[in-house]
């Protein structure tokens, strides 16, 4: 196994359509136009729609199962179709859907305005830092003493790395080990930007930050402190980026959470519109405004306010996001496991499997079966801890011994059962690079 960690990004071979992406992509920041870049896009799509069960099958003909993989043409392409969408803003990478050193390195690599990490742990943070990684948020609060200390130290070494705020008791939490480590600690504003409309929420429960006149308490509370300083603000639209609204057979309803998701955003930009104008008033400069999400980045690029967008899913392009309206990700993330014996003639019965995704318990949260095309679980077993049987009638002849390609609901939660993720370019395994477990780091 080839350890990437400490590199900028896997080991490869200079090939055609990797220097098509990449000239296509610079040419588009030079020239002022992202259409550049969607067209790099576009010409390497019509070539990864060609890849079918064979090309995977033969790619890792000899490998041991399970195993997890990244095809880094399909990888390649959502970079540039996330560079695209995000227009002239700033994509931070939200690395809890990547989890590799390597991976992100490669992404933070790939181009000029994709610049910074959003970690989800302290940490986490600290040992990003460690491995040559910087400018961090820190997306959930921090409490514990020796982590917030932790990371007082990376920044006393020069590392930029934000802790999050959205109490006064973080505040004082925050303030309080800063007085005594004699540092001062730049942090970032959590602003919860969800929707209460009659009838419910629309959007999830985050910061408790929900009116302008809550984040002004809390900015004058940071402009009193002695060792505190509010170096930007973020507000994540769960509400747009996580709900599919283009699913198949749901057209009314689609249409009512495209209606939801507009409104819902005009929301946002006049919220964040008015904490801006409160800061430029009182002249508090801020170092980024966050927002956004995988679901959303066309829709958050066109919010003046803010100037980055945080995106991790698109990258490896999980089967969640295969019914967004304007969204279309290649699957680029996957992994394999074993057919071990034939329940029937059309049950093909695979060793282990279940990797569930995160969040509200429901049948979107399971794996799927990406390849051979047509491969489906069954309802009354799903993905199984020990084994998960397949149901395929199709023209691929499948043996013991052979794989089946799923694809994760999520992005996050696949590195989380693998060591290693096996790097594809064009039909050959070019490098095997180590996930955070494969580091022996668990965060969460």
């Amino acid at each position: 196994m080839t350890d990437s960690t400490n590199n900028n990004q896997p080991s490869q071979p200079a090939t055609e359509e990797r220097h098509l992406v990449r000239n296509l992509v610079a040419g588009a920041t030079m020239i002022g136009s992202a259409m550049v870049a969607y067209e790099a896009a576009r010409r390497v799509k019509t070539r990864l729609q060609l890849r079918d069960y064979k090309y995977y099958h033969d790619a890792f003909a000899g490998r041991e199962m399970p195993f997890a993989y990244v095809d880094l043409d399909a990888l390649d392409t959502n970079i540039a179709t996330i560079v695209q969408q995000a227009g002239n803003k700033t994509v931070r990478v939200s690395s809890k859907s990547v989890r590799s050193v390597s991976i992100l390195k490669y992404i933070l690599a790939a181009h000029p305005r994709i610049k910074g990490v959003q970690a989800y742990t302290a940490p986490e943070a600290v040992y990003l830092a460690e491995q040559g990684i910087d400018d961090i948020i820190v997306s959930f609060p921090t409490w514990n003493e020796d982590h917030i200390e932790a990371v007082a130290n990376m920044i006393r070494r020069g590392k930029v790395i934000n802790l999050l705020v959205d109490s006064f008791e973080h505040v004082h939490r925050l303030e309080t080990i800063a007085e005594r480590l004699d540092i001062n600690l730049p942090v970032c504003l959590d602003m919860d930007v969800s929707s209460d409309y009659p009838g419910g929420r629309f959007g999830v429960w985050r910061s408790p930050i929900r009116t302008v006149r809550q984040a002004i308490a809390i900015i004058d509370a940071l402009e009193h402190s002695n060792h505190l300083y509010l170096d930007g603000i973020r507000g994540y639209e769960a509400q747009i980026a996580d709900i599919p609204d283009d699913e198949p057979g749901r057209f009314f309803n689609n249409l009512r959470l495209r209606i939801l998701k507009r409104q819902s955003m005009q929301e946002v930009m006049t919220t964040r519109a008015e904490v801006a104008a409160v800061l430029q008033t009182s002249g508090i400069l801020l170092r980024y405004v966050n927002g956004g999400g995988s679901g959303s980045i066309a829709m958050t690029a066109a919010d003046p306010v803010v100037s980055e967008i945080s995106v991790g899913s698109g990258f490896y392009g999980p089967h969640l996001y295969d019914h967004y309206n304007g969204i279309d990700f290649e699957p680029a993330a996957g992994f394999a496991i074993e057919v071990v014996r034939r329940a029937a003639h059309d049950i093909y019965t695979c060793l282990g499997g279940g990797y569930v995704a995160s969040g509200g318990v429901n049948r979107n949260k399971l794996p799927k079966p990406y390849l051979p095309d047509g491969a489906f679980l069954l309802d009354i077993e799903g993905a199984g801890e020990a084994q998960t049987p397949v149901r395929y009638v199709g023209p691929e002849k499948l043996s013991l011994g052979d794989p089946i390609f799923m694809r994760h609901a999520k992005a996050g939660e696949l590195c989380e059962h693998f060591n290693t993720l096996l790097l594809l370019k064009d039909g050959e395994i070019i490098d095997e690079v180590t996930t955070y477990r494969g580091d022996g780091q668990m965060f969460l």
